[in-house]
């Protein structure tokens, strides 16, 4: 688990990096994918440490940012 929250955290850094170095602003919706389930991997792990109210925030987050991010590459 720790493994994927770390390679998560790379690819979403360097996404964001890329997008604002390149200005190349097509890159944002992968990379708002990445945050949301960078997020759910978080929750699990809270979520195994009996930390339920972390948890629960990151796994509505995760929720909302995945959407949001589906939404936008499906327009």
């Amino acid at each position: 688990m720790k493994a994927a929250r770390i390679i998560l955290a790379i690819v979403v850094v360097f996404l964001a990096g890329y997008s604002v170095v390149a200005k190349e602003f097509g890159v944002m919706p992968y990379a708002l994918l990445f945050t949301g389930l960078m997020n759910l991997v978080f929750g699990i792990s809270e979520f195994q440490e009996k930390r339920k109210e972390n948890a629960m925030t990151l796994f509505l987050t995760a929720g909302f940012v995945l959407f949001v991010s589906i939404y936008i590459l499906l327009m």
